[in-house]
């Protein structure tokens, strides 16, 4: 999808889309510098817009490691199954992150190694974020990490406390620029 489309869904559904543009190949090699592939079990990601963290976690993680990716805009779940049609072990579910438990359970899958998230905090309404970082913290298994961009950190001080261990980094290479927060849980 070119940056016209994409532009023209965050026009027509600002709600659904939380950028102005797709995040940028630096951003999303910093987004999954986290990731350790040779473990990775199952990967989830959540707002995966027009994909570009989902090449990079499909082209990098080991045979029969599960991506499922969550995604509220329906023109870019078509999108992605379009783009990605054939990928084994990868589902691309019509919804929303606050039921990602659910998903995984539909599913068989005991939890996730790593979520990836593309979700905007800064601008979500705050009972929603919550729900989302309750549901994404439950459904880490132990030693799992929850990885995020976020234009600000407006919000910070409410991912930190699902979280025991936070580390931001920060990516100029990217409209706007973004910081990356890699959570862990104990």
């Amino acid at each position: 999808m070119g940056i016209l489309r994409f532009l023209g869904q965050y026009i027509r559904r600002p709600g659904s889309v939380g950028a102005v543009a797709p995040s940028s190949r630096y951003l999303a090699r910093m987004m999954v510098a986290g990731v350790d592939f040779a473990r990775a079990g199952v990967i989830v990601e959540f707002g995966p817009g027009t994909g570009v963290f989902t090449d990079l976690l499909l082209a990098r993680r080991r045979a029969g490691c599960v991506v499922l990716v969550i995604e509220r805009n329906e023109a870019f779940c078509t999108m992605l199954r379009e783009k990605f049609a054939g990928a084994a072990d990868f589902y691309v579910i019509h919804g929303s992150a606050d039921q990602v438990g659910a998903y995984l359970t539909e599913r068989g899958l005991p939890g996730a190694d790593y979520i990836v998230s593309g979700l905007p905090f800064a601008s979500l309404p705050r009972e929603l974020s919550e729900a989302i970082l309750t549901q994404a913290r439950a459904s880490l298994v132990a030693g799992g990490r929850f990885i995020t961009f976020q234009y600000t950190l407006l919000r910070k001080d409410l991912i930190m406390r699902y979280f025991s261990t936070v580390k931001i980094t920060r990516e100029i290479r990217n409209l706007p620029p973004a910081y990356v927060l890699t959570c862990g849980v104990s």
